[in-house]
């Protein structure tokens, strides 16, 4: 039997009755780029948090975050992802359960997502700010010493500044995986981008014209985060200390 192509059904009503398979797939992407930035804004902020207090020579603190990183970075994201959303409503205190699970669905798989996209992202980006700290001259930070800085400022004013923009290849990597891996929440329910594909294949049966659409807006919305990381590279480059491309 030979498949039916038919391009003009992104223009076809949906079932849902809000409009075209098209609208469909463009707020996919809308909830896609929503969950993106705000994860990537929680996987900063925890990442660079557990990523410093990993080089800060406290013996409890360090054995913590090193368990932080090897918690959330050896389960599965899919595993994480039924966690969060089936198993922490009913082991938390029974009033914050029944706020969540009575929550707007939509709204209630965001914010799972969103959170555990987060931490599950900052896990990593902790290891490159760890890595990145390390691979510095310790000569700077005790010339930030002699300059009577205190460690916290050492860390704010030299290390972090230069450890960003030795990581800001591999943080470009996990910003395209971030937006990759936000796939994963239409497991839960979330139409983002690839939900909106599925549920588009599911009542059109038209599977290829579903996911040709649904890889052409990740590639896009991809190629706009590479473009912007490589401009944000640019401007941060201290000459003489990263080398340029050829």
């Amino acid at each position: 039997m030979n498949y039916h192509w038919n391009w003009m059904i992104f223009w076809a009503q949906a079932p849902d009755g809000t409009g075209t398979y098209l609208h469909t797939l463009i707020r996919g992407m809308y909830w896609t780029l929503g969950v993106s930035v705000l994860a990537w804004i929680i996987a900063l902020v925890f990442g660079v948090a557990v990523g410093v207090l990993r080089t800060a020579r406290i013996r409890g603190l360090e054995r913590l975050c090193a368990g932080y990183v090897e918690l959330f970075r050896n389960v599965p994201l899919l595993v994480q992802m039924f966690l969060w959303y089936f198993v922490v409503p009913e082991v938390v205190p029974k009033a914050l359960g029944d706020m969540i699970k009575a929550a707007d669905p939509t709204w209630s798989t965001f914010w799972t997502a969103v959170i555990c996209l987060g931490l599950f992202t900052s896990s990593r980006i902790a290891e490159q700010i760890r890595a990145g700290i390390t691979s510095l001259p310790v000569g700077q930070s005790m010339a930030g010493t002699a300059l009577g800085l205190t460690r916290p400022q050492v860390y704010r004013y030299l290390l972090l500044p230069m450890t960003v923009r030795i990581i800001m290849p591999p943080l470009t990597s996990e910003a395209l995986n971030l937006i990759k891996n936000s796939s994963v929440a239409f497991t839960i329910g979330l139409l983002e981008i690839t939900g909106a594909a599925r549920s588009m294949q599911e009542f059109s049966f038209q599977i290829f014209e579903s996911f040709a659409a649904a890889t052409v807006l990740y590639l896009i919305i991809n190629a706009v985060v590479v473009v912007l990381m490589r401009l944000i590279e640019k401007w941060m480059s201290v000459p003489g200390f990263i080398g340029t491309e050829r």
